[in-house]
């Protein structure tokens, strides 16, 4: 007796599909060490360029004391 499979049900079991990977490491089964859903800082800078706001006062005292002047861009932002 030979059992056949139908060919639909080999597709259905596979749970992995290019439609579910990461958005920002592009990861299927597991994320990226560098990814923002698996590493804290990196999640935390993808943050602060976001939104400036976000910037701990520890981070904006170091750029402040190197010369960066570290805000929101209203509209179109240019290179000064």
């Amino acid at each position: 007796m030979i059992f056949t499979v139908p060919q639909a049900s080999w597709y259905h079991c596979n749970r992995y599909s290019a439609d579910r990977a990461c958005e920002h490491c592009g990861g299927v089964v597991r994320h990226e060490p560098w990814c923002i859903m698996r590493n804290p800082r990196v999640l935390y800078s993808y943050q602060v360029i976001a939104d400036p706001a976000q910037l701990t006062l520890h981070d904006q005292l170091i750029l402040h004391a190197l010369g960066v002047a570290w805000s929101a861009c209203a509209g179109a932002c240019t290179r000064k």
